[in-house]
């Protein structure tokens, strides 16, 4: 991974467009480029740093994450103590970036070299599959039966795309290279420009027979079926890595990986904040004045509480560990806050309004502190 702020590599603020991203882009990579610094180890350096920071960058939903969770969400460092999407391993060619802009390499750091690399092993693709858990599965975790599809190699051709009995050839335009160079004139002069085998579309081998079972391709669309373990404490936006279960790699790579993207479902009761939880809880005006046992809900079930004498609206009371378990730490909890909302009678009888009346004027000033402070201040601002 590149040391720093991949803004601060490329030299662009935070807020910045995708043309001033490129332009930035374009002016280092030439800068840095093997090409035009041989044999300078630091300059080969800043080159990868600066391809793999636009990789980010350029991508608008990696450039979401980074700008929310920071290097963690994209470099496969993050959730799940080490999940998230696939960083920068061996799949992660900055030549590949490079060409994509300039149509090929400078002379022989952008062929040979990047031949070996595109013919080399690559990593299979990662796959997302989304997951919708009720509030309660995601509080306590649970297990899900998933089906999704994905590329695998064809059964019948072990992936060769040859027809079974027979095997790909060399290719004769690249002599198994994959990659062919022409001469090309630039703003540099004259440079060898080198991009894939038309012949071949880069493979190195033609195959003469194709697999009739895969028309050639040596991979099939499958359904895969997966019975998964959701640890607690997951929320919307979390992912979970399930290793080895995304496309195969090309030649001889390993398998991708398959990530699982939870969205948790709004509860009736419960609210959440991270692994803290909330909710609400009416009492009588009785209940307010003059205190007393009731049941306030938490996500282990109800729990008996003795609600204080003077009890005013908006009051809160904090439980502690009675909240969310951390997904990364099992034996950590949040905290689970309850607020007293007072709810006033309505359609009272006579004689409950006469009762009313008559326990409203036994009240004196001592009884309604907050109504005093308030008008206090009121007589203030007048005076």
């Amino acid at each position: 991974m590149a040391s720093g702020d991949y803004y601060d590599i490329l030299g662009v603020q935070k807020g910045c467009s995708d043309e001033e991203l490129k332009k930035a882009y374009r002016k280092l990579a030439k800068q840095y480029h093997p090409d035009l610094n041989p044999g300078d180890k630091s300059a080969e350096q800043k080159f990868k740093d600066v391809n793999e920071a636009y990789s980010v960058l350029s991508d608008a939903d990696k450039r979401r994450k980074y700008d929310q969770f920071g290097k963690g969400a994209v470099d496969g460092s993050g959730g799940f103590g080490g999940g998230g999407y696939s960083g920068f391993g061996a799949e992660f060619d900055p030549m590949d970036i490079f060409n994509s802009f300039f149509g090929g390499g400078f002379g022989g750091f952008g062929g040979s070299s990047s031949s070996r690399r595109r013919n080399g092993p690559t990593k299979g693709a990662d796959l997302k599959y989304g997951m919708t858990l009720e509030f309660m599965e995601a509080a306590f975790g649970c297990e899900k039966d998933i089906t999704f599809s994905r590329e695998d190699l064809c059964t019948s051709c072990k992936g060769s795309g040859a027809k079974p009995g027979t095997a790909p050839e060399t290719c004769p335009s690249c002599q198994g290279r994959g990659r062919i160079q022409t001469q090309t004139q630039t703003l540099f002069g004259m440079t060898m420009v080198t991009k894939d085998c038309p012949a071949c579309g880069g493979r190195g081998t033609v195959i003469r027979t194709p697999c009739p079972d895969c028309s050639g391709k040596g991979r099939k669309i499958t359904k895969r079926q997966l019975h998964v373990k959701i640890p607690a404490g997951v929320d919307t936006g979390d992912m979970l890595p399930i290793q080895g279960e995304g496309e195969p790699g090309r030649n001889g790579g390993p398998q991708g990986n398959l990530y699982i993207e939870f969205k948790v479902k709004k509860h009736d009761v419960f609210v959440r904040q991270g692994r803290n939880t909330f909710c609400e809880v009416p009492i009588t005006l009785g209940q307010a004045a003059l205190g007393g046992e009731i049941e306030v809900p938490t996500i282990d079930g109800p729990m008996k509480y003795q609600v204080k004498e003077g009890t005013q609206p908006g009051d809160q009371v904090t439980f502690k560990s009675r909240g969310i378990v951390d997904k990364n730490t099992p034996s950590y909890r949040g905290d689970h806050t309850v607020r007293f909302v007072i709810e006033i009678p309505t359609k009272l009888s006579e004689e409950q309004k006469k009762l009313l009346k008559s326990f409203e004027a036994s009240l004196t000033d001592k009884n309604y502190q907050k109504k005093n402070s308030f008008f206090e201040k009121v007589k203030k601002i007048f005076r």
